[in-house]
């Protein structure tokens, strides 16, 4: 089937890219198994691929734009391969915004620098998107506010600056903000009080940032 090699090529392209060879499990990547049957690697009842979770795996490189192409994927989970402070390294690439159908984005504790791409703000569907323990810099883009369903916002111990985008507003259905330990600056958006499902967000450690005692 043409999809399944198509999504078979963009899986290899991961593996290329993240020094797959070395990851401490790569059960039957590049192999000519059902990609069920690869390490990580998650499918619908058509063979498509929903889901990838490779936490912990030592990863290491770049994470691949052909990712954004896996257009099924519900899951993508490359967290907890920076223990060593690299990890997966490099810029979140934009494209995985075309990924309408995530729901969890998880990519925290790696090297990742750059920005947080606004292609994000595309994912309506998504209900956590955790970046936490990372590199990324500049401003928290307000596009971020158009993802109505997110559920847990995490981007402390990062390097972001710039004020909180008063669009997080829109996040109704937001219950955990973790914003620490970055270079935030301003005042806190006092529409964040309005969400009621909100716990108190995590605000310390930054020291520009006007926190209200």
């Amino acid at each position: 089937m043409r999809i399944e090699k198509d999504e078979r090529a963009i899986l290899i392209a991961l593996y290329d890219a993240t020094d797959g060879a070395n990851w401490n499990n790569n059960t039957n990547w590049k192999t000519d198994k059902p990609l069920s049957e690869w390490h990580g690697v998650l499918t619908n009842s058509a063979g498509r691929v929903t889901g990838l979770r490779l936490e912990g795996d030592g990863l290491s490189g770049s994470i691949p734009s052909e990712l954004g192409q896996l257009t099924n994927l519900e899951k993508l989970g490359l967290s907890d391969n920076g223990f060593d402070s690299s990890g997966v390294s490099g810029a979140i690439p934009p494209e995985l915004g075309q990924l309408t159908n995530l729901e969890y984005l998880w990519l925290e504790v790696n090297g990742l620098s750059g920005t947080i791409p606004p292609e994000l703000g595309q994912l309506t569907n998504l209900r956590e998107l955790l970046l936490s323990g990372n590199q990324l810099s500049g401003a928290i883009p307000s596009e971020l506010g158009q993802l109505t369903n997110l559920e847990c916002l995490w981007l402390s111990d990062n390097e972001l600056s710039g004020s909180i985008p008063s669009s997080l507003r829109q996040l109704t259905n937001l219950r955990e903000l973790k914003l620490s330990d970055n270079e935030l600056s301003g005042s806190i958006p006092p529409e964040l009080g309005q969400l009621t499902n909100l716990s108190k967000p995590s605000l310390d450690g930054n020291t520009n940032l006007d926190v209200p005692t």
